[in-house]
């Protein structure tokens, strides 16, 4: 499409170039009265526009014919209407029909149109470039390691799972796979958003047109065509693009009332022109002027512009919208409704506090005798203080003799000392009491708590609880600057929930709920007139993610099919619920800006194209209405693409604003 109205529009240029050298009205118009004029010179300028009307007002006539066989006429009916009338009426005068010929005016405007549609359908396939941008991340080939490590050069399509690859120092990962050999970085940003480079390692994932770093990789396939990361990202965006928008509906019925009230509007003026008695060339000229100025173009492309460029954007982003219209609510929300656990919490245990309760020992000592002693463990509270003791640079010692105490805890000898790390349960059999208002406090909190004895004397207590994850904090806050209530929703323990909700700051917290209760919340809270949305891991969550007014799936990484959920955000990262919560303000404050530029402008045109301007000497030309409807148009494409660069400007600041207040915190 682009191409052709491009060929057309370069086509018709010299010849309506040549239109106008030859026209008599022009040649008045710059004071130079037959400057051009020989025998025939008339019936050569009704030649040349023939040509510009029959090549270059074709894809206007065959729009004219397909909105007529379905009974809906628009924006092509109107443009067809005004150059047909002009054009007919022209060699009607050429015939012998008193009046002026618009040769002139019908070659401008059919080019005017023709720049318009060429600038109109080259704003569009820039904005609806997602999918063309997804697919280019892809490379074309892959090493793939044979027997004996032989390389070989394959195509993508080759792949299968199971094979291995070589991904080189600066190559893109061929498709989603799982590192076997080799670690580096890797530039993930055009996939996630994310601009810091993630470590790679033995065992790590890896997503298909991600940048290697610095380290060579060797990567066993996973998946391959549409079951990868990429291809299900391609769905979304398809699905987005797809989707009805509510704001779309109304412009659409604006359009086809605007097409109507234009037919109307203007065969009342050129019969009106006629009962006051001006010339039939005159009424015929404001007739033509205002079914040229009044084609809504601009409104038609008010939404869909925006759609294009915000689905793009936030496709390149990790914020996948799979639901327009719920996207588009996401602006008038009230309430934001978290799951706890995998959403707010990382789901697995980290240590909360260490203290020291004897044998000479202070808070360092006590975790780095526990770390020692559960490094050979696979407990989850093992694995929760050794990643306590890492998160506080302490290098657990060696440990000999290790033992596993069934249902009390373990045992081991380190330099020299008997420790134990017991349960509670354990204390109290063997009749040693642990009065301790801060122990007290943990406990009493709902969190894990387990004791550290050395050579046989209580030395401490660890507290253990599901680790908050750090930009929940910065979440919250953010949230709640923008207006909003924050709550959460767990099947934890009360104490437990009410703890992490203290920490947050939250609004409200709802604990001891069951997965299917979820939902029957989220409607409790929307009956009281709240608009709500639910943030989830997108699989216990789903049924609360349905009933909620937006609903958003959070850290779906590689697997964005999360079916139940409005939006998909692909970072485990509470603050993407801040940024697409902005995004969608900002693309909706496009939408209204750009149906309130071509509303207001058709309101403002269509009186002056039907003559209302006469008295004060103000007169439209169809040629000069063109262009003011081709120029509305490209003001509504060039206020859509503003919205992907300061949309992009936005993110960066809001999410460096974010990581600012996260490290201050």
């Amino acid at each position: 499409m682009v191409a052709d109205f491009r060929r057309r529009f370069w086509t018709c240029l010299p010849l309506t170039l040549a239109v106008v050298v030859l026209s008599q009205h022009i040649q008045m118009l710059v004071g130079l009265p037959g400057v051009i004029a020989f025998p025939g010179s008339t019936w050569i300028e009704a030649l040349l526009a023939s040509a510009v009307f029959f090549y270059g007002g074709w894809p206007f006539l065959a729009g004219l014919s397909g909105e007529l066989r379905r009974g809906r006429p628009g924006m092509m009916t109107l443009v067809s209407l005004a150059i047909v009338s002009a054009y007919v009426y022209s060699l009607a005068v050429l015939a012998g029909l008193p009046g002026d010929v618009f040769f002139w005016e019908t070659a401008t405007l059919i080019l005017v149109m023709l720049l318009g549609h060429w600038l109109e359908a080259k704003s569009v396939l820039g904005a609806s470039g997602a999918l063309q941008a997804l697919v280019r991340l892809m490379p074309a080939t892959a090493t793939r390691l044979g027997e004996g490590g032989a390389q070989q050069e394959v195509p993508i399509a080759d792949l299968r799972p199971g094979d291995l690859v070589l991904v080189r120092p600066g190559a893109k990962v061929p498709t989603d796979g799982i590192v076997t050999e080799g670690r580096s970085s890797m530039d993930e940003s055009m996939l996630t958003g994310e601009s810091r480079p993630v470590e790679k390692a033995i065992g790590a994932h890896v997503v298909g047109g991600a940048v290697n770093g610095e380290g060579a990789l060797t990567v066993r396939i996973e998946r391959t065509g549409g079951e990868t990361y990429l291809a299900q990202v391609i769905r979304l965006v398809e699905q987005a693009q797809a989707t009805r928008s509510r704001t779309q509906d109304l412009a659409n019925r604006a359009a086809a009332v605007l097409t109507w009230v234009a037919i109307g509007v203007g065969g009342g003026t050129f019969v009106i022109w006629l009962l006051l008695g001006a010339p039939l060339a005159f009424a015929l000229e404001r007739m033509v002027t205002v079914m040229v100025i009044s084609c809504p173009h601009a409104l038609g492309l008010a939404v869909p512009l925006v759609v294009a460029v915000s689905t793009e954007l936030t496709a390149r982003n990790g914020l996948l919208i799979r639901d327009r219209a719920a996207f588009e609510r996401a602006r008038a929300l009230q309430v934001v409704v978290f799951d706890k656990t995998g959403t707010l919490t990382e789901g697995r245990f980290g240590v909360a506090s260490v203290v020291p309760l004897g044998a000479g020992l202070d808070e360092t000592a006590v975790l780095r005798l526990a770390a020692g002693l559960e490094a050979a463990s696979e407990h989850p509270i093992a694995k929760g203080i050794l990643r306590g003791a890492e998160a506080r640079g302490i290098v657990p010692p060696p440990a000999s003799d290790f033992r596993n105490l069934p249902g009390e805890g373990a045992r081991a000898t380190i330099e020299g000392i008997e420790v134990e790390v017991v349960s509670p349960g354990t204390l109290r059999r063997r009749g040693i009491a642990v009065e301790d208002a801060h122990v007290a406090e943990e406990q009493a909190a709902g969190r894990t708590v387990v004791f550290v004895t050395a050579n046989g004397v209580l030395a401490g207590a660890i507290a253990l609880a599901d680790v908050v994850r750090p930009e929940s904090r910065e979440a919250v806050r953010q949230l709640r600057a923008l207006g909003l209530r924050c709550m959460m929703l767990t099947g934890d323990a009360r104490p437990v929930a009410e703890q992490v909700g203290r920490e947050l700051g939250l609004d409200e917290v709802r604990a001891e709920v069951l997965p299917h209760q979820k939902s029957e919340v989220v409607q409790s809270i929307q009956a009281r007139g709240l608009t709500v949305a639910m943030v989830g891991d997108g699989v216990n969550d789903a049924p609360a993610l349905a009933q909620s007014d937006l609903g958003i799936a959070i850290g779906a990484g590689t697997d964005v099919a999360a079916e139940a959920a409005d939006i998909v955000l692909v970072r485990n990262d509470p603050r993407d619920v801040v940024a697409i919560l902005a995004l969608a303000r900002a693309t909706y404050a496009r939408m209204a800006q750009n149906l309130a530029w071509a509303t207001g402008y058709n309101v403002v045109a269509i009186p002056l194209a039907a003559g209302i301007g006469v008295p004060w000497g103000v007169l439209l030309t169809p040629a000069v209405g063109a262009a003011l409807m081709s120029l509305s148009t490209v003001v509504v494409a060039v206020n859509a693409r503003l919205l992907g660069r300061q949309g992009e400007r936005r993110l960066a600041a809001l999410r460096a604003d974010i990581a600012r207040g996260a490290s201050g915190s």
